[in-house]
């Protein structure tokens, strides 16, 4: 079973409640690959792992036509794509058409092979991973718009000290069983789930609140390009989905905070001077949170 702290899973499960994907930055042995398999065990969903390499084609993903000597003709042999949660391992280690690939499966929730269209199971989630130590010859960075197909974006971080230590202790008695994820709910279940946030009350002070943050990063003299619409509606629906993750039918000031860094850090592009300076995106976002006045919204 990993270690991770529960805010990072209430950030990977509220990617999945809000229809999203999640893109993982963290240097290898975090426990990435487990996490995103215990997700799919305890969701009860297929679980497809494909690992990214510079030699990787569009259609080790997505599948391709393959003939068949008995019919004489060609027939559709589907990809690791087709499966409710992907574990996209490494993919700033993919050719930028191979990310294409992935990434256009991701927004259309389709595959389109010689003018036949295949649609994607339902639900579909994406995990992908990067490491943000690699870089050079055999990594290809993903482009800033690729970045904004991805939901959210978070790290899974080293664990505490006792989470570290828990680990040896596991090492340790190796032959004794250890914790593992079980399935709690079914394919339907998610669906389910998947449908809360639309009936999530969001109050209008609240939405101005964040149209204000979104608007305050496109003036921030750090930023070149702030969060577009696009961004400013995913920070809406993830908040959605947080305040369903959290029991609530209606959305507070606190949840747009809890969820503002994973949805919209990943989204700026700073200028060069801010580069330079090695100004973090989760600063500005903290910053503009600081300088934009909380609505005082009362819930239903």
């Amino acid at each position: 079973m990993v270690v991770v702290d529960d805010e990072v899973l209430r950030t990977i499960l509220t990617g999945i409640v809000s229809r999203g994907h999640v893109l993982l930055e963290d240097v290898p042995g975090t426990g990435k690959t487990l996490t995103a398999r215990s997700f799919a065990t305890a969701l009860g969903l297929r679980f497809n792992r494909i690992q990214f390499t510079p030699d990787l084609l569009p259609s080790d993903i997505t599948g391709t036509y393959v003939f068949d000597e008995q019919t004489r003709e060609f027939e559709f042999s589907s990809g690791p794509i087709f499966a409710n949660v992907v574990l996209a391992d490494e993919i700033n280690r993919a050719s930028p058409k191979t990310q294409a690939a992935l990434l256009e499966a991701m927004e259309e929730r389709q595959v389109t092979l010689e003018g036949e269209t295949h649609e994607l199971p339902d639900p579909f989630f994406v995990i992908a991973t990067q490491n943000p130590v690699e870089r050079g010859e055999g990594t290809f960075p993903l482009p800033e718009a690729q970045k904004d197909r991805f939901l959210v974006k978070t790290t899974l971080g080293y664990p505490s000290r006792s989470g570290e230590r828990t680990l040896l202790d596991r090492r340790e008695a190796r032959e004794s069983q250890t914790p593992t994820a079980r399935q709690i709910l079914t394919r339907e279940g998610v669906l389910d789930c998947q449908r809360v946030p639309e009936g999530i009350t969001v109050h209008d002070d609240l939405k101005d609140y964040i149209v204000e943050a979104v608007r305050a990063t496109r003036s921030d003299p750090r930023v070149e390009v702030g969060i577009s619409p696009r961004g400013c509606q995913r920070l809406f629906e993830v908040a959605r989905g947080y305040a369903a993750i959290r029991g609530r039918r209606y959305v507070t000031p606190d949840d747009v905070k809890a969820v503002a860094e994973p949805v919209l850090a990943h989204r700026l592009v700073l200028t060069a001077d801010a580069t330079v300076e090695q100004t973090a995106r989760a600063d500005v976002v903290g910053d503009v949170l600081d300088e934009v006045p909380v609505p005082s919204v009362g819930h239903p």
